[in-house]
Protein backbone atom coordinates (compact mmCIF):
# COMPACT_ATOMS: atom_id res chain seq x y z
CA UNK A 1 0.00 0.00 0.00
CA UNK A 2 1.39 3.43 -0.89
CA UNK A 3 2.22 6.11 1.65
CA UNK A 4 0.14 9.32 1.74
CA UNK A 5 3.39 11.33 1.85
CA UNK A 6 4.39 9.69 -1.45
CA UNK A 7 1.10 10.90 -2.95
CA UNK A 8 1.78 14.45 -1.72
CA UNK A 9 5.17 14.31 -3.46
CA UNK A 10 3.46 13.05 -6.64
CA UNK A 11 1.02 15.97 -6.61
CA UNK A 12 3.76 18.51 -5.92
CA UNK A 13 5.95 17.29 -8.80
CA UNK A 14 2.95 17.17 -11.17
CA UNK A 15 2.06 20.77 -10.30
CA UNK A 16 5.59 22.15 -10.12
CA UNK A 17 7.06 20.29 -13.09
CA UNK A 18 10.20 19.14 -11.26
CA UNK A 19 11.43 17.54 -8.05
CA UNK A 20 13.21 20.80 -7.20
CA UNK A 21 9.98 22.82 -7.39
CA UNK A 22 8.19 20.14 -5.38
CA UNK A 23 10.91 20.21 -2.72
CA UNK A 24 10.43 23.96 -2.28
CA UNK A 25 6.65 23.54 -2.01
CA UNK A 26 6.85 20.68 0.49
CA UNK A 27 9.82 22.20 2.34
CA UNK A 28 11.86 19.01 2.16
CA UNK A 29 15.02 18.23 0.21
CA UNK A 30 14.98 17.23 -3.46
CA UNK A 31 16.44 13.78 -2.77
CA UNK A 32 13.54 12.97 -0.45
CA UNK A 33 11.04 13.99 -3.13
CA UNK A 34 12.75 11.78 -5.72
CA UNK A 35 12.81 8.87 -3.25
CA UNK A 36 9.09 9.26 -2.53
CA UNK A 37 8.26 9.27 -6.26
CA UNK A 38 10.31 6.10 -6.76
CA UNK A 39 8.55 4.47 -3.81
CA UNK A 40 5.13 5.37 -5.22
CA UNK A 41 6.01 4.07 -8.68
CA UNK A 42 7.22 0.82 -7.13
CA UNK A 43 4.09 0.41 -5.01
CA UNK A 44 1.68 0.94 -7.94
CA UNK A 45 3.89 -0.83 -10.50
CA UNK A 46 3.75 2.07 -12.97
CA UNK A 47 6.06 4.76 -14.31
CA UNK A 48 4.41 8.06 -13.43
CA UNK A 49 6.94 10.60 -14.75
CA UNK A 50 9.28 11.01 -17.69
CA UNK A 51 12.43 12.65 -16.36
CA UNK A 52 14.44 15.08 -18.49
CA UNK A 53 16.88 17.95 -18.21
CA UNK A 54 13.99 20.44 -18.11
CA UNK A 55 12.07 18.65 -15.39
CA UNK A 56 9.53 15.86 -14.91
CA UNK A 57 6.53 15.29 -17.19
CA UNK A 58 3.58 13.03 -16.35
CA UNK A 59 3.27 9.81 -18.32
CA UNK A 60 -0.11 8.70 -19.63
CA UNK A 61 -0.63 6.64 -16.48
CA UNK A 62 0.42 9.60 -14.34
CA UNK A 63 -2.05 11.90 -16.09
CA UNK A 64 -4.84 9.38 -15.54
CA UNK A 65 -4.05 8.95 -11.83
CA UNK A 66 -3.62 12.67 -11.13
CA UNK A 67 -7.35 13.34 -10.84
CA UNK A 68 -7.72 10.48 -8.35
CA UNK A 69 -4.81 11.84 -6.30
CA UNK A 70 -6.44 15.28 -6.26
CA UNK A 71 -9.71 13.76 -5.03
CA UNK A 72 -7.79 11.99 -2.25
CA UNK A 73 -6.11 15.29 -1.37
CA UNK A 74 -9.48 17.02 -1.20
CA UNK A 75 -10.87 14.25 1.01
CA UNK A 76 -7.82 14.36 3.28
CA UNK A 77 -8.09 18.13 3.53
CA UNK A 78 -11.80 17.89 4.35
CA UNK A 79 -11.10 15.22 6.99
CA UNK A 80 -8.42 17.35 8.61
CA UNK A 81 -10.55 20.49 8.50
CA UNK A 82 -13.53 18.74 10.03
CA UNK A 83 -11.43 17.27 12.81
CA UNK A 84 -9.99 20.71 13.48
CA UNK A 85 -13.49 22.16 13.55
CA UNK A 86 -14.44 19.79 16.37
CA UNK A 87 -11.33 20.83 18.28
CA UNK A 88 -11.70 24.58 17.80
CA UNK A 89 -15.45 25.10 17.69
CA UNK A 90 -15.49 26.77 14.28
CA UNK A 91 -18.21 29.39 13.89
CA UNK A 92 -18.80 32.77 12.27
CA UNK A 93 -19.33 34.43 8.89
CA UNK A 94 -17.01 34.69 5.88
CA UNK A 95 -17.73 37.28 3.19
CA UNK A 96 -16.46 35.85 -0.10
CA UNK A 97 -16.34 37.87 -3.31
CA UNK A 98 -15.83 36.67 -6.89
CA UNK A 99 -17.04 37.27 -10.41
CA UNK A 100 -20.39 35.83 -11.45
CA UNK A 101 -18.68 33.27 -13.66
CA UNK A 102 -16.49 31.89 -10.86
CA UNK A 103 -19.33 32.05 -8.34
CA UNK A 104 -21.70 30.08 -10.57
CA UNK A 105 -19.14 27.56 -11.80
CA UNK A 106 -17.00 26.83 -8.76
CA UNK A 107 -18.08 28.40 -5.47
CA UNK A 108 -21.85 28.00 -5.16
CA UNK A 109 -21.87 24.30 -6.23
CA UNK A 110 -19.31 23.58 -3.48
CA UNK A 111 -21.04 25.43 -0.64
CA UNK A 112 -23.36 22.55 0.24
CA UNK A 113 -20.38 20.29 0.93
CA UNK A 114 -18.62 23.07 2.86
CA UNK A 115 -21.72 23.67 4.99
CA UNK A 116 -21.97 19.96 5.78
CA UNK A 117 -18.36 20.03 7.00
CA UNK A 118 -18.66 23.32 8.88
CA UNK A 119 -22.31 23.87 9.75
CA UNK A 120 -21.54 26.84 12.02
CA UNK A 121 -19.61 28.77 9.37
CA UNK A 122 -21.84 30.99 7.21
CA UNK A 123 -20.61 32.06 3.75
CA UNK A 124 -21.97 35.35 2.41
CA UNK A 125 -21.21 35.48 -1.34
CA UNK A 126 -20.73 38.91 -2.94
CA UNK A 127 -20.91 38.50 -6.72
CA UNK A 128 -19.40 41.32 -8.78
CA UNK A 129 -16.95 41.82 -11.65
CA UNK A 130 -15.46 44.72 -9.66
CA UNK A 131 -12.45 43.93 -7.46
CA UNK A 132 -13.63 44.78 -3.96
CA UNK A 133 -11.14 46.35 -1.55
CA UNK A 134 -10.27 43.62 0.96
CA UNK A 135 -7.91 45.90 2.89
CA UNK A 136 -10.80 48.32 3.45
CA UNK A 137 -13.04 45.49 4.69
CA UNK A 138 -15.40 45.26 1.69
CA UNK A 139 -14.98 41.46 1.85
CA UNK A 140 -12.93 38.92 3.80
CA UNK A 141 -11.69 36.72 0.98
CA UNK A 142 -11.70 36.98 -2.82
CA UNK A 143 -11.28 34.55 -5.69
CA UNK A 144 -9.48 36.64 -8.30
CA UNK A 145 -8.19 36.01 -11.81
CA UNK A 146 -5.83 38.05 -13.95
CA UNK A 147 -2.38 38.30 -15.49
CA UNK A 148 -0.89 39.21 -12.10
CA UNK A 149 -1.95 40.33 -8.65
CA UNK A 150 -1.36 43.97 -7.71
CA UNK A 151 1.39 44.52 -5.16
CA UNK A 152 -0.21 44.72 -1.70
CA UNK A 153 -0.06 43.36 1.84
CA UNK A 154 -2.77 40.80 1.05
CA UNK A 155 -2.00 37.08 1.33
CA UNK A 156 -2.64 34.99 -1.80
CA UNK A 157 -2.66 31.29 -2.64
CA UNK A 158 -2.54 30.32 -6.32
CA UNK A 159 -5.37 28.17 -7.67
CA UNK A 160 -4.10 27.57 -11.22
CA UNK A 161 -3.45 29.02 -14.67
CA UNK A 162 -5.85 29.35 -17.61
CA UNK A 163 -5.53 30.09 -21.33
CA UNK A 164 -7.59 32.66 -23.22
CA UNK A 165 -8.28 32.69 -26.98
CA UNK A 166 -10.67 34.41 -29.41
CA UNK A 167 -13.92 32.54 -30.10
CA UNK A 168 -17.07 32.91 -32.17
CA UNK A 169 -20.19 30.78 -32.57
CA UNK A 170 -20.78 28.18 -35.29
CA UNK A 171 -23.62 30.36 -36.56
CA UNK A 172 -21.32 33.37 -36.86
CA UNK A 173 -18.61 31.30 -38.62
CA UNK A 174 -21.18 29.95 -41.10
CA UNK A 175 -22.39 33.49 -41.91
CA UNK A 176 -19.13 35.42 -41.82
CA UNK A 177 -16.35 32.86 -42.04
CA UNK A 178 -13.32 32.73 -39.75
CA UNK A 179 -10.51 35.33 -39.67
CA UNK A 180 -7.43 34.17 -41.59
CA UNK A 181 -5.13 36.18 -39.31
CA UNK A 182 -5.22 38.53 -36.33
CA UNK A 183 -5.13 41.48 -38.74
CA UNK A 184 -8.22 40.09 -40.48
CA UNK A 185 -10.24 40.81 -37.30
CA UNK A 186 -10.76 44.24 -38.89
CA UNK A 187 -13.27 42.58 -41.24
CA UNK A 188 -15.30 40.99 -38.44
CA UNK A 189 -17.75 41.96 -35.72
CA UNK A 190 -15.94 42.26 -32.40
CA UNK A 191 -17.51 42.17 -28.94
CA UNK A 192 -16.02 44.69 -26.52
CA UNK A 193 -16.12 45.40 -22.82
CA UNK A 194 -17.58 48.50 -21.23
CA UNK A 195 -14.57 50.27 -19.70
CA UNK A 196 -13.15 49.44 -16.28
CA UNK A 197 -16.19 47.36 -15.32
CA UNK A 198 -14.89 44.57 -17.58
CA UNK A 199 -11.12 44.54 -16.95
CA UNK A 200 -10.11 41.72 -19.30
CA UNK A 201 -6.58 42.10 -20.71
CA UNK A 202 -7.67 39.83 -23.57
CA UNK A 203 -10.24 42.41 -24.60
CA UNK A 204 -7.63 45.17 -24.77
CA UNK A 205 -5.26 42.88 -26.68
CA UNK A 206 -7.91 42.06 -29.30
CA UNK A 207 -8.86 45.69 -29.90
CA UNK A 208 -5.19 46.74 -29.99
CA UNK A 209 -4.68 44.47 -33.01
CA UNK A 210 -7.13 46.53 -35.05
CA UNK A 211 -6.77 50.16 -33.89
CA UNK A 212 -9.69 52.38 -34.77
CA UNK A 213 -12.22 49.54 -35.06
CA UNK A 214 -15.29 50.04 -32.88
CA UNK A 215 -16.87 46.93 -31.30
CA UNK A 216 -20.16 45.88 -32.84
CA UNK A 217 -21.47 44.99 -29.37
CA UNK A 218 -20.35 45.77 -25.82
CA UNK A 219 -21.14 44.35 -22.39
CA UNK A 220 -20.10 45.16 -18.83
CA UNK A 221 -20.45 41.54 -17.64
CA UNK A 222 -18.07 38.66 -18.27
CA UNK A 223 -20.95 36.18 -18.09
CA UNK A 224 -23.03 38.20 -20.54
CA UNK A 225 -20.05 38.57 -22.87
CA UNK A 226 -19.79 34.79 -23.12
CA UNK A 227 -23.51 34.58 -23.89
CA UNK A 228 -23.10 37.26 -26.57
CA UNK A 229 -20.44 35.14 -28.29
CA UNK A 230 -22.72 32.07 -28.18
CA UNK A 231 -25.55 34.20 -29.61
CA UNK A 232 -23.47 34.90 -32.71
CA UNK A 233 -22.95 38.62 -32.09
CA UNK A 234 -19.25 38.49 -32.90
CA UNK A 235 -15.76 37.49 -31.78
CA UNK A 236 -14.41 37.97 -28.23
CA UNK A 237 -11.78 36.57 -25.83
CA UNK A 238 -13.14 33.62 -23.82
CA UNK A 239 -11.42 31.32 -21.34
CA UNK A 240 -10.44 28.10 -23.13
CA UNK A 241 -11.34 25.93 -20.14
CA UNK A 242 -15.03 26.72 -20.59
CA UNK A 243 -15.12 27.51 -24.31
CA UNK A 244 -13.71 24.09 -25.20
CA UNK A 245 -16.74 22.52 -23.51
CA UNK A 246 -19.20 24.46 -25.67
CA UNK A 247 -20.01 22.60 -28.90
CA UNK A 248 -21.27 25.85 -30.48
CA UNK A 249 -18.07 27.86 -29.89
CA UNK A 250 -15.24 27.87 -32.44
CA UNK A 251 -11.68 29.04 -31.70
CA UNK A 252 -10.78 31.79 -34.17
CA UNK A 253 -7.27 32.60 -32.94
CA UNK A 254 -5.08 30.19 -30.88
CA UNK A 255 -4.42 30.91 -27.21
CA UNK A 256 -2.25 34.00 -26.71
CA UNK A 257 0.66 33.18 -24.34
CA UNK A 258 0.83 36.68 -22.87
CA UNK A 259 -2.85 36.47 -21.93
CA UNK A 260 -2.48 33.33 -19.80
CA UNK A 261 -4.51 34.04 -16.68
CA UNK A 262 -3.90 32.89 -13.13
CA UNK A 263 -6.43 32.54 -10.32
CA UNK A 264 -5.82 33.11 -6.62
CA UNK A 265 -7.67 32.99 -3.33
CA UNK A 266 -6.79 36.21 -1.49
CA UNK A 267 -7.36 37.46 2.06
CA UNK A 268 -5.96 39.88 4.66
CA UNK A 269 -2.92 38.77 6.73
CA UNK A 270 -4.79 39.06 10.03
CA UNK A 271 -7.53 36.72 8.76
CA UNK A 272 -5.52 33.97 7.09
CA UNK A 273 -4.99 31.89 10.23
CA UNK A 274 -8.41 32.34 11.81
CA UNK A 275 -10.10 28.92 12.04
CA UNK A 276 -13.05 29.64 9.75
CA UNK A 277 -10.86 31.32 7.09
CA UNK A 278 -8.30 28.53 7.15
CA UNK A 279 -11.11 25.99 6.84
CA UNK A 280 -12.55 27.76 3.78
CA UNK A 281 -9.20 28.20 2.00
CA UNK A 282 -8.07 24.62 2.71
CA UNK A 283 -11.42 23.43 1.33
CA UNK A 284 -11.63 25.58 -1.82
CA UNK A 285 -8.05 25.08 -3.11
CA UNK A 286 -8.26 21.30 -3.78
CA UNK A 287 -11.87 21.76 -4.92
CA UNK A 288 -10.68 24.14 -7.66
CA UNK A 289 -7.90 21.75 -8.67
CA UNK A 290 -10.29 18.81 -9.05
CA UNK A 291 -12.85 20.95 -10.90
CA UNK A 292 -10.25 22.21 -13.36
CA UNK A 293 -8.97 18.69 -14.04
CA UNK A 294 -12.49 17.46 -14.72
CA UNK A 295 -13.28 20.34 -17.09
CA UNK A 296 -10.01 19.86 -18.99
CA UNK A 297 -10.76 16.17 -19.50
CA UNK A 298 -14.22 16.97 -20.89
CA UNK A 299 -12.78 19.69 -23.14
CA UNK A 300 -10.26 17.28 -24.66
CA UNK A 301 -13.13 15.05 -25.76
CA UNK A 302 -14.64 17.94 -27.76
CA UNK A 303 -11.48 18.98 -29.61
CA UNK A 304 -11.59 16.47 -32.47
CA UNK A 305 -15.17 17.40 -33.36
CA UNK A 306 -14.34 21.11 -33.19
CA UNK A 307 -11.22 20.69 -35.35
CA UNK A 308 -13.37 19.19 -38.10
CA UNK A 309 -15.82 22.06 -37.83
CA UNK A 310 -13.09 24.68 -38.19
CA UNK A 311 -11.92 23.08 -41.45
CA UNK A 312 -15.47 23.26 -42.80
CA UNK A 313 -15.81 27.03 -42.33
CA UNK A 314 -14.36 29.45 -44.93
CA UNK A 315 -11.51 31.82 -44.08
CA UNK A 316 -11.96 35.50 -44.78
CA UNK A 317 -9.17 37.55 -46.32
Amino acid sequence: MFDWNDLKAFLAVARGGSTLAAAKTLRINQTTVARRIEALETSVGLKLFERGQTGSRLTGAGEDLLAEAERMEASASAFGSRAAAHQRGLAGTIRVTSTELIANLAITPALGEFRALFPDVKVDLIVTDRALDLAAGEADVAIRAGLALPVSDLVARKLGEFDFALYCSRDYAARRGLPSSVEDLRNHDLIGGDGASLPLPGMKWMLDQVPGVEPAHTSNSVTNLNIAVKAGLGIAPVGCLLADLEPDLIQCVPPVPELRYSAWVVTRPELKDTPRMRAFIDFIVPHFAALRRGLEAKGEAMKAEKAAAVVAFPKTA
